[in-house]
């Protein structure tokens, strides 16, 4: 365990160009789905960690008489989400920085509260959650998404594949993180103060089969691997060498010249009524 405090929110992957190429393939139809029916015209949204905001503006189109508010602790990042936006030409949302244990708002600002694989990254998201849900107006909610990496399955059983999953599993727990988050999000829900019969739970896939879908997932991964925050980290914290991360990413470059190559994200679901 670290002997120093552990900041209120960490990202050890960064924000490279890997990390950033997966963030921008994400959209409210493969990531968000399930909080789509609960969306109407008017309704106001708070997207914490927003990234470039892709699934931010997505929502944007499904509350066109409303307006999205998209934060991230990251400065930088703001300038791709605004550019995002202006692609798209979606004119009712803005963007900040913000941190999701300290909201800037008021008590019951936005209908919906929502974050996707931002939980996993927290050192207290049960707290994060209670933060989320004072800013909810009452009969809105708080939607949550995040992965659960030990559940993550792929095939062939190529080796190292799963050398690199536990070294990621131990990076984010060091890193003040829980890569099992999805699993333990109704459990966060119930913890952070709502009722279980206001707590719906679902699961959600990525899933990559296609050649191209393959292709990518693995060369993004293999990247990510050795030149995002994660090596970094991996290295500075002893759980591996420069060595063992370039052969982490060699797994994931041979697994995806597997012609049965498949591989499974699995993510836990909430939607928590306020």
């Amino acid at each position: 365990m670290a002997s120093t405090p552990i900041p209120a929110a960490t990202y050890p992957a960064g924000h490279h160009p890997s990390v950033l190429l997966s963030h921008a393939w994400r959209t409210a139809a493969n990531s968000a789905a399930y909080l789509l029916p609960h969306l109407l015209p008017t309704m106001t949204i708070l997207d914490i960690g927003c990234g470039p905001a892709t699934i931010t503006c997505d929502l944007v189109t499904h509350v066109p008489s409303g307006h999205v508010t998209g934060i991230d602790t990251t400065p930088n990042i703001l300038a791709t989400a605004r550019a995002t936006a202006s692609s798209r030409n979606i004119h009712n949302v803005t963007f900040s920085t913000g941190d999701i244990m300290a909201l800037e708002y008021a008590d019951a600002t936005f209908d919906v509260v929502h974050v996707h694989q931002v939980l996993q990254h927290v050192s207290d998201p049960v707290g994060a959650l209670r933060e989320m849900r004072r800013v909810t107006k009452p009969g809105g909610v708080v939607a949550a998404r995040e992965s659960d990496f030990e559940a993550m399955a792929w095939w062939p059983n190529v080796p190292g594949m799963q050398a690199w999953q536990q070294l990621y599993m131990r990076v984010a727990r060091k890193s003040g993180g829980e890569p099992d988050a999805g699993r333990r999000l109704a459990a966060w829900a119930r913890e952070a103060g709502f009722a279980k019969e206001k707590v719906r739970s679902s699961a959600g896939t990525w899933c990559y089969s296609t050649e191209e879908e393959v292709r990518w997932w693995s060369d993004m991964w293999a990247r990510r691997t050795v030149h995002s925050g994660f090596a970094g980290a991996a290295v500075e914290g002893g759980f591996v060498d420069e060595k063992g991360l370039e052969d982490a990413a060699g797994a994931w470059r041979e697994w995806g010249s597997r012609e049965d190559a498949w591989f499974v994200m699995v993510h836990g679901e909430v939607i928590c009524s306020v």
